[in-house]
């Protein structure tokens, strides 16, 4: 039987590669404004832990949740899905 992982996973675009083995990542959200009912979009920026310096500016990442690494670092990249060329 399979273990069901309780971490969160969220796909965002890395827009910051510049310290070693950590990659900023953007995450854009849709939420809802409560007044007007009209879409607005959200971002959020993670650090993540990227151990082989794999990731470049621009690439679209699944970053997982985890246990804290450094001070600012709690997420780490699980996979690039789409690599910039």
């Amino acid at each position: 039987m399979k273990k069901i992982s309780n971490k969160r996973q969220v796909v965002g675009t890395v827009v910051s590669d510049k310290i070693d083995k950590t990659v900023i990542v953007q995450v854009e959200r849709m939420v809802k404004y409560p007044l007007y009912h009209k879409y607005i979009k959200r971002r959020s920026r993670f650090s993540s832990h990227d151990e082989g310096n794999a990731c470049q500016i621009g690439d679209k990442v699944l970053i997982t949740e985890s246990r804290p690494i450094s001070r600012t670092k709690k997420w780490r990249v699980s996979k690039i899905l789409k690599k910039v060329v």
